[in-house]
């Protein structure tokens, strides 16, 4: 049995870990590469309406990332992430096998189910949901 501590600890941790992740590659996409950059890479993958995609994708990372971060809005973020990841899964990576040195989907696949763990679980004591709203997460049957 886990305490409660040891719980928001853990998440406290996964929130960080993936948020760090997650706001790389979107600071990546609109600042090392640029939009217009990341919006040609996007046409070059096949990704539909790479004009508006690029910037969603680069947002929903960079502000998602923040967001995991400090505990903010955690499950709406999550399920955002997760579907973000679904796109690059699914548009991007499927055909290229599992290995992320040869194209494939390891690194969305566990940043996808990361992403909706946290929005299944919430952030935690640790985050700024639970002094906001006085909650810590989507409480499971103790």
């Amino acid at each position: 049995m886990k305490s409660s501590a040891f719980r928001d600890l853990a998440l406290l941790i996964a929130r960080i870990g993936i948020g760090v992740v997650f706001v790389a590659h979107g600071w990546q996409k609109f600042f090392t590469y640029g939009v217009s950059g990341t919006q040609k890479a996007f046409e070059g993958m096949g990704v539909p309406l790479p004009e508006v995609s690029a910037i969603a994708a680069a947002t929903i990372e960079l502000v998602g990332g923040f967001a995991l971060i400090a505990g903010v809005a955690t499950p709406i973020v999550g399920i955002l992430l997760f579907l973000d990841m679904v796109g690059a899964f699914f548009i991007v990576h499927v055909d290229m096998g599992l290995f992320v040195a040869e194209g494939g989907y390891e690194l969305v696949l566990a940043l996808g189910v990361a992403s909706l763990l946290l929005a299944a679980t919430g952030a935690g004591r640790f985050g700024v949901d639970a002094v906001i709203g006085g909650k810590s997460a989507v409480t499971a049957a103790s």
